[in-house]
This record gives structure tokens, sequence and C-alpha cells, in this order.
């Protein structure tokens, strides 16, 4: 059992702890053969890449690479020396190349020579046919004057650059991990905006040490795509009528109805004037809805009855009553006022 503990134990790595890296001491005889890797790069980039390629040049040469940079071609070039001692470097200067390259500025690009910095460049021309489409999706990425893509970047804390139909992505390895499906889910017509709430209700999530290390199923919402496709859509089924052995019966003729109603034996005068009198009790009976449609704006609206009459009487018997009373003791003053005389 106190084995078991001991190796469990083993296997749970500290919080905050970080790999001590490489150093020239654990590789003092450096590598074996020489690597090299070259990128191409558009012609726009050449005023750009001459200004900053001294200073590209000086940071590889502290990792004891070195670079070149050929206009002609339109090629950078980075390969190890002799004095090379870390095998991992060159994969590093070859994604700093790539970056270069894809319109990343070189303040952001070195970063990626840091032991926990990774790059991812995302290709998604090739996930939309249609070319409005692709820009209208790429667009969307963006965002308002790019606060779509500002708010991925604070969500991920990594560095997002949309240029032509690539994406190019620098900072963690969740980081990254989390910024590709955003990419993807766009282009795939999924607003980032899903995508952007769910990372914000995990990193509130992250920060409760009870939540940490449990599962958050529960707390992230789940959307459902609302637009159906019309081939997955049910169509309406016609219900099926019982089976009959016999043919449906004929539809009947104009003849058959005038016989029914006997008109087909009227001579053809008297057919007009049948005609012609359904006409007019047709257009009588189409006047009288007229007319009563037409009187109802000038029929008067039903007034309820109004309870100011009774206010009123009662108001003035009210007003009679004091005025009585008034009168009354002001003839009793006048008497009481003669007997003292």
């Amino acid at each position: 059992m106190d084995k078991k503990k001991a190796d469990e134990d083993l296997l749970v790595v500290p919080e905050g702890w970080k790999d001590p890296g490489i150093t020239k001491e654990d590789n003092p005889h450096g590598l074996l053969a020489e690597s090299s890797f070259a990128t191409l790069f558009p012609k726009y980039k050449e005023k750009y890449l001459q200004e900053c390629w001294p200073l590209v040049k000086k940071v590889l040469a502290d990792h004891n690479l070195k670079a070149e940079l050929d206009l002609v071609e339109g090629s950078m070039t980075v390969s190890t020396t002799r004095k090379t001692w870390d095998p991992y470097i060159i994969i590093k200067a070859r994604d700093l190349i790539k970056l270069l390259a894809r319109s990343v500025p070189y303040e952001q690009a070195v970063r990626v020579l840091e032991d926990e910095v990774f790059c991812d460049i995302i290709k998604i021309g090739s996930l939309v046919r249609n070319k409005d489409r692709f820009v209208k999706r790429r667009q969307r990425l963006i965002g308002p004057n790019g606060s779509t893509l500002k708010a991925v970047e604070l969500l991920t804390n990594c560095y997002v650059l949309v240029q032509g139909n690539t994406v190019s992505t620098l900072g963690s390895y969740r980081g990254i991990k989390e910024v590709r499906k955003i990419v993807i889910d766009t282009m795939k017509n999924v607003h980032p905006i899903y995508n952007i709430k769910t990372l914000m209700i995990k990193k509130e999530l992250a920060k409760d040490p009870e939540l940490k290390n449990e599962n958050w199923e529960r707390f992230l919402p789940k959307f459902k795509s609302k637009n159906i496709s019309k081939r997955k859509q049910p169509k309406n089924k016609r219900e099926k009528k019982p089976y009959t052995p016999f043919p449906p019966p004929q539809p009947e003729s104009k003849i058959d109805k005038e016989l029914e109603t006997g008109e087909y034996f009227l001579k053809e005068p008297e057919r007009k004037a049948r005609k012609q009198a359904e006409k007019r009790a047709r257009e009588h009976d189409n006047s009288e809805k007229r007319q009563k449609e037409r009187a109802k704006a000038f029929i008067p609206p039903e007034e309820k009855p109004s309870d100011t009459k009774k206010a009123k009487t009662n108001n003035t018997s009210v007003d009679v009553d004091t005025l009585k009373k008034k009168i009354k003791q002001a003839q009793k003053g006048k008497k009481a006022v003669q007997t003292k005389s």
C-alpha cells in the first residue's frame, strides 16, 4: 500500500512546476549533422524583412544559428552551426521565419523562440468553397473593428493574426488548441460568440478551487443549430387511401348537369332569360351588402347611461336644505332682537 501511495505522489505534477529545459552543459559536443529550413515570402513583405533582418540574425546568433535572406528567390533560410547545442532550437527558428512570411510582426514572432511559446498556422482557404461566403465568415471571425478577434486573444492569451487564407496564432499549447477550434468552427458556419461564451464560463470555473478538478459539462451551455437542411426536413407524407379494385366514378359533364336542372330542355331565349335573372339576383345581393357596409359608418355608437344627472340632483338638494336652515336661524335671530327691544 505504501508503494502505491508513493507512486501516486510521483505521478501528480505540483502546481507552478516548470520544465528546467536544456543547457549547454547537457550537450557540450553539439550536433552531429547540420540541419536547415527555408520558406518563401511574398513580394510585398520584402521591404519589411530587409529592415528587420539584422534583428533576426542577432537573435538567432545568440542561439548559435545562421540566417540568410535571398531577395532574388524570395526565400528565408535558417541553419545550424557547429556551435549549436540545443537540438530543438532549429524547429523554433523554422517557426520564426514562417510567421514572418505570414505578416506577423517581428516583436511577436520572436516570442516563439521561448520554451513555453508555440505557434500554429491554420489554413482556412480550403474549408469554404464559395469565395463570397469565405470572405463573410473570415470577417465574422475578425468582428467589427476587430472586437471578436480581440476577445479571442484575451480569453486564450494568444496572439492571433488573420492574413489571406491563413490564421497565425502564437501562445501556449492549450490556448492555440482553443483558437484552432474557434477558427475551424467559424469557417463551418458556427458563430464565434458561442465558443467565446464557453471560454468565459471555463475561465470563471477555473478560479473556484472546489470545481477545479470536476466535470464542467453541466455548467457549459449546449447550443443547437436551428438551420435544418431541406433534405433532412420531413416531407408531407400523403395518407394512403384504402385499396379498391373499382375505378373512380367518372366526373359529370356539362350536359349531365343541365339534364339534372332541366335547363337542357329549354329553348335558347328561355336559357338567356334564366341566366339574366340569376345575374340580376346576384347583383341585387351584392348591392345590398355594399349598402349595409357603407351604412355602418353612419350608425352612432351606443352610449352608456351617465350618472351626472343624479349627481347634480343630489348637489341641489343638499344646497336647498342648507339654505332653509340658514333662513330659519336668521328669522329666530330677528325675533329675539324684537323681544329685547
